[in-house]
């Protein structure tokens, strides 16, 4: 059976001109490919110094939009808590500006705005009993920021509560309590309530 050439190592003669650094070798089969190569080499050298631009500073008029979008969306909230819709259209014009930041921006800016503005649009779906899409939208915060996230991570929790997924809940919960400590009253608060559920679950299976 004949080897697999992509599993056979072969060594070749090649010797490289410390002056030129151009690189030879006696086996005539490698002229052409060693010409080739030579050819890119000098097209190489032959261009102007390529040096990156600095990057660029932040855009400040995107950040005050998007901090914008952000305190308008928190307006609408408290003017009209149980029709949230107007406030979930202003987040959501603040998450696509944010996640639609140039690449050389700092991807931490574009995390930090995008969390925010994630739990914040969760909260208005959980205004709406909106629970699937609240708990989607509080994942996407933590993803984006796990640790000091408290708020995040409780409302993804509560919303699997109201869908009925305690078994969900008490993981995400458990390791949101993890993360962010006990310093958080309402994810301490939310645990316990999974914890008395589960324990009445128990006690009626007992039965």
């Amino acid at each position: 059976m004949a080897a697999d050439p992509l599993e056979t190592f072969t060594q070749l003669p090649l010797t490289i001109d410390p002056t030129s650094k151009s690189v030879s070798s006696p086996l005539p089969h490698l002229s052409e490919p060693l010409t080739a190569l030579h050819n890119l080499q000098r097209s190489l050298l032959s261009l102007p110094a390529q040096i990156p631009p600095p990057p660029l500073p932040t855009n400040p008029k995107r950040s005050a939009q998007i901090q914008k979008m952000r305190d308008q969306g928190n307006a609408s909230l408290r003017k009209s808590p149980t029709n949230p819709s107007e406030a979930i259209q202003l987040y959501t014009y603040g998450i696509e500006m944010a996640l639609g930041r140039p690449g050389w921006e700092p991807s931490q800016l574009v995390r930090e705005e995008a969390s925010l503005l994630y739990a914040n649009r969760a909260q208005a779906y959980m205004a709406g009993q909106m629970w699937a899409e609240g708990a989607a939208d509080a994942e996407c915060s933590v993803e984006c920021k796990r640790a000091g996230n408290g708020k995040a991570w409780w409302r993804r929790g509560k919303c699997l509560v109201e869908m009925g997924r305690w078994r969900d809940a008490a993981n995400w919960v458990k390791e949101g309590l993890e993360v962010e400590g006990e310093k958080e009253g309402e994810l301490v608060t939310l645990w316990k309530d999974i914890e008395k559920h589960e324990e009445e679950e128990r006690r009626k299976e007992g039965r």
